[in-house]
């Protein structure tokens, strides 16, 4: 039976529903931006909201993904570094809550929290603070962490640390293990792109990116830059929105349509279509039913507010899934 681990920021989000936007405009935070603030910044946000209606989740793109996984009844672990404190604890609950086994680092720096402050229109403005979530140092990755384990997932944010991505995926490969990245998103990829570029053609069988972390990869529009990311590695997928996805993998190429869907949020859309993804290819599942089990929980995701599906959507969509 497949076991599929995740590496990424270990994040707490803190989703907070505004009364208006006037809070934006006094906190200083562009709508529909994603901030990085200090700690004292990110107090002062939390003081300034505490009157407001408030939820907290464990958060964080592969950490959205290994969820999504679990929820699937896949056995799955994630690696991270969380502070020992509320917000930690509050992480660490979320994945056993979730039966994922969590290998998690501690700091004595604060956790990591995103503030996700939604608009009445349903607009998300974030405040991030990575905190310990990006301490993690190439010493504290252990071979026994991967063991028992046949598929590796990590985002591209990770990637800020060169030498832990590349710590962590070469250990991945020498237990056997296919190699799976969400690029993330573009500007991580401009930044570091002939790093990214060794990184996929020599460790990465299974990249996933939406069409603007395709191009500033490639240079290429969608269709070309599936064939570039596919000649890297061994599968290539690039989502297009309402246009669905574009998988690849040798001569083998499908057009994934989206489901119809009334968008809400697209928050989480990519990790969750990652999950449905490779919970299909951990079954053994041909690549276009793995990428409609991608669409399918994408397309459910957006349809509510938060980076998770509902505990009534899964209910919902464990049994289409696995009839498509």
């Amino acid at each position: 039976m497949a076991k599929i681990i995740g590496l990424g920021n270990a994040l707490v989000d803190i989703i907070v529903f505004l009364e208006s936007d006037a809070l934006l405009v006094d906190l200083g935070l562009p709508k529909g931006s994603m901030q990085l603030v200090d700690i004292e910044k990110s107090g002062l946000i939390r003081k300034a909201c505490e009157h407001l209606p408030s939820s907290f989740a464990g958060g964080g793109s592969a950490a959205n993904t290994i969820h999504g996984i679990a929820r699937l009844g896949v056995e799955a672990s994630f690696i991270g570094k969380i502070g020992q404190d509320d917000y930690g604890k509050i992480f660490r609950d979320d994945l056993i809550k979730s039966n994922i086994r969590p290998i998690l680092l501690n700091s004595l720096t604060h956790s990591g929290r995103a503030v996700a402050l939604i608009s009445p229109d349903s607009e998300r403005t974030f405040a991030t603070h990575l905190g310990a979530a990006i301490e993690m140092t190439i010493e504290e990755l252990l071979p026994e962490h991967f063991e028992g384990h046949s598929i590796f997932h990590i985002e591209g944010y990770i990637v800020q640390n060169n030498a832990l991505l590349e710590t962590a995926v070469r250990l991945a490969k020498s237990h056997g293990m296919l190699v799976s990245i969400d690029l993330a998103s573009y500007n991580v990829v401009e930044e570091n792109l002939d790093f990214l570029k060794r990184i996929v053609k020599e460790y990465v069988d299974i990249v996933f990116a939406n069409e603007e972390e395709a191009r500033s990869f490639t240079g290429m529009p969608p269709l070309e830059a599936l064939d570039e990311l596919a000649r890297l590695a061994g599968i290539a997928v690039v989502k297009i929105g309402r246009e669905g996805s574009l998988v690849k993998s040798g001569e083998e190429r499908y057009n994934i349509p989206a489901i119809r869907a009334t968008v809400i949020d697209t928050n989480g859309a990519g990790d969750i279509y990652a999950a449905g993804f490779l919970y299909g290819l951990s079954q053994g599942w041909t690549l276009d039913r793995c990428g409609r089990a991608g669409a399918l929980l994408a397309g459910k995701i957006i349809e509510q507010s938060g980076a998770r599906l509902k505990d009534e959507t899964w209910e919902e969509v464990i049994p289409l899934l696995r009839s498509i």
